[in-house]
């Protein structure tokens, strides 16, 4: 048998911050909604990290290439990745 959580926020203010950040979710009169709000927040907290990251190695990698540019080596070293890590 499954435990019901305890709601923290009534049913119809959890529904409108999921309605706020996700206009498109269609959400059952039963559904939890504390339970498919933490889902959500967790799916961007985890999107938002990802794209963190992928900006963070776009920037590297421009960095080893300027380098890379600059002692007119046509590729990118390892060195080159060092150099630009300590910059960044």
């Amino acid at each position: 048998r499954r435990r019901r959580m305890k709601r923290t926020a009534p049913r119809s203010t959890l529904r409108k911050i999921i309605k706020k950040h996700k206009p498109q979710l269609r959400l059952a009169a039963n559904t939890d909604l504390l339970f498919d709000f933490l889902i959500i927040f967790f799916f961007f907290l985890l999107l938002k990290v990802h794209l963190s990251f992928l900006l963070f190695l776009h920037r590297l990698a421009e960095e080893a290439r300027t380098n890379a540019f600059e002692s007119k080596s046509k590729v990118i070293k390892p060195e080159h990745i060092i150099a630009a890590a300590k910059v960044i």
